[in-house]
């Protein structure tokens, strides 16, 4: 674009609103740009060519089904264009530490998964999360002088003061994994729930591409999940929002759970009587990504995993009546048992919400298995290194 057919100057007193609205969301159309600044579309088109031609912003494709598709051209999401360099990326599990290195367009270059102890080992888990990602890069061939930011995930609510964890993992109260973390890297580091984080992967490279308002819910060892809002993580008043795996189903006779309740969700779903059950029955080695892909040629299994989808549909159905998602992800190990999985959390939303409330109604399976949260760690980085840190991070 030539110098005479930029727009004109009281473009440039609007640019800012335009980037503050993209990089204030994980991706944003034209149409809701335009809503969002007041500007005319045909203003919002000029003013896009204008950034993308400057290389401030960058565009990514809406698959068919998602938000702005449809007849006609295809819709694109507007992103904020990372700089050169790397990020780092980890997710800390109940029982597992995944760990990531990816450019600054969220390409992962090198990533693996290791087995840890992660609730009672605060000291160890952070030693190995580190040494993982010392180690990836080397494999890259890279130092950690090229990473730019690192994010981890955590199964647990985050503080919004203190970016502490909070809740029911006690050995892990006092200890500021940001900071640790980033002494031992020498990087800026930033934390966030991992459930979160799996809302944030599947946004950015998954089953919500395009979605403004969705739940994405990780049922593996611990349930959690992350709520979307017109495009934004609600995290409630203190950091709490999302807790439904602490949802009481039994006030009387109910297993008790780690929060000292009983009855808890968590006590009720356990994926891992399904994975052990799974591995019982299987004829060869499990995806490590997808460990319930094969689910669908047992018929005693498919029914186990469809009771505990409902149980889950029946907690998710009062969210719906709430909140009116467009979508609901069902991510985490119960997610990558596929359609059985999604059958039954959306029979359980069809008996406990109203007609209208289902219409428009989607419920998804995670499409990036268990390297959700790990991805959204990648994104939440990729973000950070475009000058975009989360609000309560910076």
């Amino acid at each position: 674009m030539g110098p005479a057919s930029r727009p004109s100057a009281g473009w440039a007193r609007a640019r800012p609103r335009l980037l503050d609205a993209i990089r204030s969301r994980n991706g944003v159309t034209r149409a809701e740009l335009a809503a969002l600044t007041g500007l005319s579309r045909s203003s919002v088109a000029a003013a896009v060519r204008e950034l993308l031609e400057d290389g401030v912003v960058a565009e990514q494709a809406i698959p068919a089904r998602g938000k702005g598709s449809g007849r006609g051209r295809p819709s694109s999401l507007l992103v904020p264009a990372a700089g050169r360099g790397l990020v780092g990326a980890l997710d800390l599990g109940h029982a597992h530490i995944g760990a990531a290195i990816a450019d600054t367009d969220g390409v992962v270059l090198a990533e693996g998964r290791r087995p840890v102890a992660v609730d009672s080992r605060p000291a160890e888990s952070i030693e190995t999360a580190s040494g993982m990602l010392s180690d990836l890069l080397r494999t890259c061939e890279r130092t950690l002088d090229d990473v730019r930011v690192v994010t981890a995930g955590i199964p647990a609510p985050l503080d919004l003061r203190t970016h502490r964890p909070r809740s029911v993992l006690d050995e892990w109260r006092d200890v500021d994994l940001a900071r640790e973390l980033g002494e031992r890297l020498g990087r800026p580091t930033q934390v966030a729930n991992d459930a979160e984080l799996g809302g944030q992967g599947e946004l950015r490279f998954g089953a919500a591409r395009g979605l403004r308002d969705f739940v994405y819910v990780k049922a593996s060892e611990g349930v959690g999940a992350s709520l979307v809002l017109d495009g934004e993580v609600h995290r409630g008043a203190s950091g709490l929002a999302g807790e439904i795996g602490h949802v009481m189903l039994s006030e009387r006779g109910g297993m008790p759970c780690r929060c000292g309740n009983r009855g808890c969700l968590e006590t009720v779903l356990s994926t891992n009587l399904i994975e052990e059950r799974f591995r019982q029955i299987a004829t060869g080695p499990t995806d490590p990504v997808f460990p319930l892909r094969g689910l669908v040629d047992d018929v005693v299994m498919t029914t186990y995993v469809s009771e505990s989808a409902r149980t889950l549909g029946r907690v998710l159905a009062d969210l719906c009546n709430w909140l009116n998602p467009q979508a609901i992800i069902i991510g985490g190990v119960l997610g990558t048992a596929g359609q059985p999985a999604v059958t039954g959390v959306t029979e359980a939303i069809a008996r406990f919400t109203t007609p209208l409330l289902r219409e428009g109604l989607q419920v998804r399976a995670a499409e990036l298995g268990l390297r959700s949260e790990l991805l959204g760690a990648v994104a939440l980085a990729c973000r950070y290194a475009a000058g975009t840190p989360a609000p309560e991070l910076e």
